[in-house]
């Protein structure tokens, strides 16, 4: 009875083994998985802006690449394509999104709708993944405030204008008067030194 344990032992080690060895061997021709950079996690935009959502991956073998958008309105499904295959662009972004070889993606004419978290997945064809996020904030332009600046603006000027005016008058004004005060006190002075010649 011992000897058949002692022979089903060793056929387990001996199998063990064997799968060990095919399962290093399977990992040493696998690529090497696929890396994701993400150069630029925050990005500032205004509205009708074009954005770059810029990555950059490396992969051996062939990979998948797959956007998607999470706002407060929800998750939606931007791009997804195989390095030197096909390209599945939503009917949402079919005439906004331009795809690059690197997995980046360029998104024209932003709105406020499209300010959230951007998701991008890179799938190697035997199994592995990486992931990257984006935030993207979107500012809109409210020229109700610019034209408010400009019309303040204008407002002071023209009061700064009418003051300066003003001002000028009133020295003016002063300087007249000044002189025509100064003339009367001459003429009185005059007038009293010859009545006092006279009076002599």
């Amino acid at each position: 009875l011992m000897r058949p344990l002692q022979g089903c032992r060793s056929r387990g080690v001996v199998v063990g083994t064997v799968t060990l060895c095919l399962a290093a061997g399977w990992a040493l021709q696998t690529p090497g998985g696929v890396s994701l950079v993400v150069p630029q996690p925050n990005i500032n935009a205004t509205v009708a802006q074009n954005i770059l959502l810029s990555v950059e991956y490396s992969c051996r073998g062939v990979a998948t690449i797959e956007w998607k958008h999470v706002s407060s309105w929800g998750t939606t499904s931007i791009v997804e394509w195989r390095s030197g295959n096909y390209v599945n662009i939503s009917t949402v972004y079919k005439d906004r999104v331009t795809t690059f070889e690197n997995g980046s993606i360029q998104l024209r004419n932003v709105g406020m709708r499209d300010a959230g978290y951007y998701f991008v997945t890179v799938m190697e064809e035997h199994g592995t993944n990486a992931y990257g996020t984006i935030i993207v904030n979107v500012y809109e332009i409210i020229y109700e405030d610019l034209h408010f600046v400009a019309v303040l603006f204008a407002f002071l000027a023209a009061v700064s204008a009418i003051l300066i005016c003003f001002m000028w008058l009133c020295n003016k004004s002063l300087h007249l008067f000044q002189k025509k005060t100064t003339h009367k006190l001459t003429a009185s002075t005059t007038e009293e030194i010859e009545l006092e010649t006279i009076e002599c």
